[in-house]
């Protein structure tokens, strides 16, 4: 998880929404344990009620299961969950943005589809090409 915590919403829900990203990402699966309360306070420097509260928001959702004296569990089906809510919220919230701008650019279904391939050959931190350098 990033150390780092923005101003722009409180830190119980930005900790839920990195448990929630990496839960998407899956780097935490189904059955796994979430950190000790006590472990992510101390290791993030936060207040531990700060962190409760967070973990608290993950069972309120059914995603995160407390399993009393032995911590909280990623519950069966939590990835899966996520992603209906996600992707609902993306076709809700930033798809009608994002389809805008490309209306509004003129891009054509293949500009897009060969932006994602050569994106998904080139690692992330990875320098532009000399054509994608010429095209900007």
């Amino acid at each position: 998880m990033d150390r780092e915590w923005n101003d722009s919403q409180p830190i119980y829900r930005q900790l839920r929404d990195r448990v929630v990203a990496m839960i998407l990402d899956g780097v935490l699966k189904e059955g796994d344990p979430l950190p000790s309360v006590r472990n992510v306070a101390a290791e993030y420097r936060v207040n531990h009620l700060t962190v409760l509260k967070g973990y608290q928001q993950l069972v309120d959702e059914q995603l995160v299961e407390s399993k009393r004296g032995r911590g909280m569990f990623i519950n069966a089906g939590a990835r899966n969950l996520l992603l209906r809510g996600e992707r609902k919220k993306f076709l809700a919230e930033e798809w009608p943005r994002v389809y805008a701008t490309i209306q509004r650019l003129g891009l054509k279904a293949e500009e897009l589809l060969d932006a994602a391939a050569t994106r998904r050959r080139s690692p992330p931190d990875a320098a532009p090409t000399k054509t994608e350098v010429q095209e900007r």
